[in-house]
C-alpha cells in the first residue's frame, strides 16, 4: 500500500503539472461524479494529508473553492503526461479521472474515495486523522498522546491506526518497531518513550521524500533497502536470525525474534514463516 511518503511525492507531481493552471477539460469515470465539469477552474495547489490526496481548486469568476479528494489505497496511482503523449501507466479501464490543462494531462488510475467537496469542508473527509507525519503541523506530543490513550492495543496495530498518526503503513510500521527493538504484539502501555517512537517513524518517512524507492537502511541496492519488511525467511541484516512473518490483525507483520524478542508462547511465536 502506498504510504505517506509516496502520497506526498504524488502530490508534488500533481503540483508541478497542474498548480496555477486552468483546467481545459475534466473527465470523471465514476458514477457519483460522472456529470461533473471542472472546465475553467484554476488549480490552486496539490496537498497530501497522511495517505489522502487533496487537489484544491478555485473558480476564477465566483471565487468558489472546491477540493478533489482521492485515496490510493493498495492500487491507486496518479500519472502526468504531456498533451498528446500516450497514456501507458495502466489499462484504460482503470482510469477514474482525467484532468487537462494546456500544458499537461493528469490521469488517475484505480483511485478510491473520490469526492468533490467545498474546500471549507475538507474536515469531513480528513478531520478524523491524527497528526500528519509529513505535515507542516506535525505534533509529536499529540501523536504520542493519541497512542497512549489505548494502552492495551498492540503497538503494531496502533501505529497503523490513522486516527493516531497519519501516513504510516505496514513498511514503516515494521521498520520502526525493528529499529526500536519492539516486539509487534507489545501493548502500547508497555512501550517506553512513545515520543521517541513516533519521532523515528517521522524521520524514516521524511528521509524518502522526493524519491520513489523507499529505504530505511540507507541503501538503495536490491534486497538491502529494508531491515525486516518483506524479508520473511531471510537473515536479519543485524544479527543473522531468520526474519519471521505472521498475520497480525488484517496485515502481515515482519520482525526479528532475536532483535525484537517477545514472551515464549505469545502471539506470533508459532505458525510463522
Amino acid at each position: 500500500m502506498p504510504e505517506g511518503d509516496t502520497v506526498w511525492n504524488t502530490a508534488r507531481v500533481l503540483e508541478r503539472a497542474l498548480a496555477d493552471r486552468i483546467l481545459t477539460e475534466s473527465d470523471f469515470r465514476v458514477p457519483r461524479l460522472a456529470t461533473t465539469d471542472l472546465t475553467g477552474w484554476a488549480v490552486r495547489e496539490s496537498a497530501s494529508r497522511g495517505k489522502h490526496l487533496l487537489l484544491r481548486l478555485r473558480h476564477p469568476e465566483s471565487d468558489r473553492r472546491l477540493t478533489l479528494h482521492s485515496h490510493l489505497r493498495m492500487d491507486g496511482a496518479w500519472r502526468t503526461y504531456a498533451p498528446g503523449q500516450r497514456w501507458t501507466a495502466r489499462p484504460a479501464h482503470l482510469i477514474r479521472v482525467v484532468l487537462r490543462t494546456s500544458e499537461a494531462v493528469a490521469v488517475g488510475y484505480h483511485l478510491h474515495d473520490l469526492a468533490l467537496v467545498p474546500t471549507g469542508q475538507e474536515s469531513t473527509l480528513v478531520g478524523h486523522l491524527g497528526p500528519d507525519l509529513l505535515g507542516a503541523d506535525w505534533d509529536e506530543v499529540e501523536a504520542a498522546r493519541r497512542l497512549a490513550a489505548a494502552p492495551t492495543v498492540e503497538i503494531a496495530d496502533a501505529l497503523l491506526d490513522q486516527r493516531n498518526l497519519a501516513g504510516i503503513g505496514n513498511l514503516y510500521k515494521a521498520e520502526t518497531l525493528f529499529l526500536r527493538g519492539l516486539w509487534p504484539w507489545t501493548p502500547v502501555g508497555e512501550v517506553p518513550d512513545l515520543p521517541a517512537l513516533v519521532r523515528l517513524a517521522r524521520r524514516l518517512l521524511a528521509s524518502n521524500r522526493g524519491r520513489w524507492l523507499q529505504t530505511t537502511t540507507g541503501s538503495l541496492r536490491h534486497n538491502e533497502a529494508n531491515y525486516v519488511y518483506g524479508r520473511g525467511g531471510r537473515p536479519c541484516r543485524r544479527c543473522g536470525t531468520l526474519v519471521r512473518r505472521a498475520e497480525q490483525g488484517e496485515r502481515i507483520t515482519f520482525w526479528c525474534p532475536h532483535c525484537q524478542p517477545g514472551p515464549v508462547g505469545g502471539p506470533g511465536r508459532s505458525g510463522v514463516r
